[in-house]
């Protein structure tokens, strides 16, 4: 293993257990038996390393949340499964739970805003071609344009990464609601 792959081990180990405030660049050092100057010669911050082992382990859990999906479900039950299985994988994780936690958050929502998009082509993906699906087989409203539906579900990315200005004590159960409303919206034919 590189000195690269054991800091990366070390840190995902200590931010596991202390979280990303109470973890120290010398405590992940120490674990990795190396020195803090050589810590630095593969991170430039803590923050570095925390981030990369943030997209890790949401990458993992995207992958996990679709192979876990049943998609013949119907619309709603699917989103909500989703977002439900989300939310409780975040719940549980750590890792991923400092996405709610305001002493890093501001770091994550940045990179998202910046990079993140990348990262976020193959959960659209995945919902651009159910809607697509679920179009073609009358589950959902015909008279919206097959371009305009994945940007209902985009705009909860963007909301997620707004937390702050709407009120973090509102996440995720806002999230939770608003894919709710937009899927009883979007099967809901007009009369």
């Amino acid at each position: 293993m590189s000195k690269k792959e054991d800091i990366f081990k070390c840190g995902k180990e200590i931010f596991s257990s202390k979280g990303f405030k109470k973890t120290s660049i010398a405590e992940i050092a120490k674990l990795a038996c190396i020195g803090v100057g050589t810590f630095y010669n593969y991170y430039s911050s803590k923050e570095q390393l925390f981030l990369e082992i943030y997209i890790e382990e949401n990458e993992n859990l995207k992958k996990r949340l679709f192979e876990s999906l049943d998609l013949e479900q119907e619309p709603l039950e699917l989103i909500n499964q989703l977002v439900t299985k989300n939310i409780e994988a975040v719940n549980t994780n750590p890792i991923l739970k400092e996405w709610y936690n305001r002493d890093f958050y501001k770091e994550l929502e940045q990179y998202y805003r910046q990079e993140g998009s990348k990262n976020l082509d193959s959960f659209r993906s995945l919902y651009t071609e159910l809607f697509k699906a679920w179009k073609s087989a009358g589950k959902i409203r015909a008279d919206i344009d097959e371009e305009l539906l994945p940007v209902f579900f985009d705009s909860l990315v963007y909301i997620d990464t707004h937390k702050d200005e709407i009120g973090i004590q509102y996440f995720p159960q806002i999230i939770q609601y608003l894919a709710e409303f937009i899927l009883k919206g979007l099967t809901d034919h007009p009369r």
